[in-house]
């Protein structure tokens, strides 16, 4: 299985997610993270503020801040390659990358067929 990288700016926590204004895009790159683990997705995650070694000592991340700054973060890597920077990878992204599979959305609808009720 492919391993994903993501390196993340400098937040509060390692997730982000905390505090009293939170960002909807850490809240879902929170849950599809958790989901790709479930489902068995090999993620690491630093964080520039926590974690600062990581992103020296990876030439990959290194040569990416020099050229564009970590106002460019997040940047994630698959396998050691840039696959995805400036935002959170979605959760089909994840899955392509991870070898997984994507269980559809469920509707909750009375219709069906065509006809609604």
């Amino acid at each position: 299985m492919k391993t994903i990288q993501i390196f993340d700016p400098a937040l509060c926590c390692p997730t982000g997610v905390c505090g009293t204004e939170v960002d909807q895009a850490l809240v879902t790159a929170a849950a599809d993270l958790d989901w790709a683990k479930g489902q068995g997705a090999r993620i690491e995650r630093y964080s520039l503020a926590q974690q600062p070694l990581a992103f020296a000592k990876n030439a990959v991340v290194k040569g990416f801040l020099e050229r564009s700054g970590q106002e460019a973060l997040p940047l994630v890597l698959v396998d050691g390659e840039v696959a995805l920077a400036g935002r959170y990878p979605n959760r089909a992204e994840l899955a392509r990358w991870a070898g997984l599979a994507v269980v559809p959305a469920v509707e909750n609808s009375c219709c069906s067929g065509g006809r609604c009720c």
